[in-house]
């Protein structure tokens, strides 16, 4: 900055401007309101779990609080980004590592499911076990009527590679500056994601088995129900990306929310390849 005095002038240093392209965050409240918020829906949990009356309450406030920490700490993101210009080619490259780390811990999440489920189907207990036994196990358990998997299943699978390839359509617009194209492929994936999830409860509601009867049910449950929660939130990630991307707020360059929501899809068709594979087609054969 400079400043002109009498014909001189005089060069003075601005303090305010920072001599890195790191992002200092600003004093926030969410981090403490977030935590607060999680430990209310946990408590609020495990009192509705176990039938105290007081959990009907705690656990949607917790649940609702959770949902408003998240908007508005992410808003302020946007904001940072957008508005603030504080993404820098050095804080972009810590928020990719960051999501990388992320969705590396959604893969261990998922691997302790598949653990359970392969040691279950390939040593399978038999009735006694321990004592002696009486007969061998057997997978699935005699009792089970499994799902064809060519049926919704292959159906679902159809539709995930189908939405892998749209959504791989849109960054190709985004990269290329087609904002209407972009929001088309936008908005195909959602309805191909919202179809997913649709036939998904269409089956579970039309299950041959439930949650409690056995190992091979809730082993199912687990897998596959924490996965059709991925795809809600990856669907509601996309959405948010398509708001966005109509409002023009992605550009060629700058454009880390629509990328990370892209590896959160590609990560969740990779998830489904495996149960389809694993849980439908190999799982249900005797």
């Amino acid at each position: 900055m400079s400043i002109s005095t009498s014909g001189h002038t005089i060069h003075v240093e601005d303090t305010h401007k920072p001599h890195h392209q790191y992002h200092l965050v600003n004093p926030s409240p969410w981090p403490i309101i977030g935590a607060t918020s999680v430990f209310t829906m946990a408590v609020g949990g495990a009192l509705y779990m176990h039938k105290y009356p007081l959990g009907k309450f705690l656990l949607p406030l917790g649940l609702v609080m959770v949902l408003f920490t998240m908007f508005n700490w992410w808003k302020n993101v946007v904001h940072e980004g957008r508005v603030d210009h504080a993404h820098t080619p050095v804080v972009r490259k810590g928020l990719r590592l960051g999501m990388a780390l992320f969705i590396l811990s959604e893969v261990m999440f998922f691997f302790a499911f598949f653990f359970g489920y392969f040691h279950a189907s390939l040593m399978p207990s038999g009735i006694l076990d321990g004592l002696w036994v009486v007969k061998p196990g057997v997978w699935p358990p005699a009792g089970i009527k499994t799902f064809d998997p060519w049926h919704i299943p292959f159906m679902n699978t159809l539709i995930l590679l189908l939405s892998g390839t749209t959504v791989t359509w849109a960054h190709h617009e985004l990269l290329h500056n087609k904002q209407k194209d972009l929001v088309k492929a936008l908005a195909i994936t959602v309805f191909l994601g919202a179809s997913f999830t649709c036939f998904q409860a269409y089956e579970y509601i039309h299950a041959p088995f439930g949650f409690k009867q056995g190992i091979f049910a809730s082993n199912f449950y687990m897998a596959t129900g924490f996965h059709g929660l991925h795809v809600l939130i990856g669907t509601i990630f996309l959405t948010i990306c398509m708001i966005r991307a109509g409002k023009g707020q992605f550009t060629e360059e700058h454009h880390l929310g629509f990328e990370f929501a892209a590896w959160y899809w590609h990560f969740v068709d990779v998830v489904w390849l495996f149960l389809f594979v694993f849980v439908y087609v190999l799982g249900g054969s005797k």
